[in-house]
């Protein structure tokens, strides 16, 4: 049984949301629209919990606690990688808390993540791939988010950081036919020149990225070839629509101003709740349906396990293997 002072709270720094969106971008490769889920959640999401499992990672190194990094079980997921403790296999599953209020509650008070549910979908723990053995890690991100057009602007007039992106269709992510993209050519209608990188793959399906100035109203050729086109990212808020269009692809992709979202996670503190077996939590954990209300979520969107963190055991006992 959990305690208060079982749980682990980790300090943010603003590099762990760089890995994060590293990463966050790469997932795009694979990952799929979902109909009325915002990509630029999704990414957020993605992007907290990279930061979770970094800074898991930091506080070992930094605690002399061996480990090993080796790639994660899902095939799909060539960019993933997991920390083995003592051979085992711990598969971090973390959360984004972003209300402010829930916020200052789990800061002043950490008790309050006792009650919350530790959740795992029910179908990543049917998948393929696990061991007995395996260990699910239970985190939380207090973090903020600038998600909407005036809180980016609030972020960008006080100085703070962001990272502006647009999501591709899963037309130019993930074409039907691996071929070239063939001759890619961007424009901008803003009045002034705006430096684009674009984000994509190359014949090998390795990461392929490319930074282009575009003259205000002028079509500019990339010179390099790219076989998908995932993202595409702008360092200030555009004014006007940018276009973009290839060879392979007969309509060209007009971005308007308001297509760009904010994937930074400004994070606060991380906690570290508690752990489990892959098996005991099997065992023990009970079904959640889709669209319960929980601690971490207005409502869930699949079906879960879950079990209360305060029926984890102690990161601790994981550290002493």
């Amino acid at each position: 049984m959990l305690t208060p002072a079982n749980l682990l709270r980790l300090p943010y720094t603003p590099d762990l949301t760089e890995g994060g969106i590293a990463y966050a971008l790469r997932s795009l490769t694979h990952s799929f629209d979902r109909a009325g889920v915002s990509p630029y959640d999704r990414l957020r999401r993605s992007v907290a919990s990279v930061v979770v499992e970094l800074a898991f990672r930091r506080h070992l190194s930094q605690q002399n606690i061996p480990f090993e990094v080796k790639a994660s079980a899902p095939f799909t997921d060539r960019e993933r990688y997991d920390v083995s403790l003592g051979g085992r296999r711990c598969d971090v599953k973390s959360y984004l808390i972003s209300h402010r209020s829930q916020i200052a509650e789990m800061r002043r008070d950490p008790s309050v993540l006792l009650s919350a549910p530790a959740l795992v979908p029910a179908d990543q723990h049917a998948g393929d791939g696990h061991l007995r053995n395996d260990i699910y890690i239970f985190g939380f991100l207090a973090g903020l988010i600038a998600a909407s057009q005036a809180d980016l602007k609030k972020a960008i007039e006080t100085k703070q950081p962001h990272y502006l992106v647009h999501a591709m269709p899963e037309a130019w992510r993930k074409p039907p036919h691996w071929n070239p993209l063939g001759a890619l050519t961007l424009k901008s209608d803003s009045a002034e020149e705006l430096l684009v990188e674009i984000n994509g793959q190359d014949e090998g399906r390795e990461m392929k990225r490319g930074v282009i100035s575009l003259p205000p109203k002028t079509k500019v050729a990339v010179a390099e070839s790219f076989y998908s086109l995932t993202s595409v990212h702008i360092r200030r808020m555009a004014d006007a629509r940018v276009g973009i269009k290839c060879e392979a692809i007969k309509e060209a992709h007009v971005i308007l101003p308001a297509e760009w979202g904010n994937i930074w996670v400004y994070g606060l503190e991380i906690f570290l709740a508690g752990c489990l077996s892959y098996e005991e939590f099997g065992r023990r954990a009970t079904a959640l349906a889709p669209n319960s209300k929980v601690f971490q979520y207005e409502h869930t969107r699949v079906k879960n396990l879950c079990l209360p963190v305060s029926s984890l055991k102690p990161m601790k006992k994981l550290f002493e293997i």
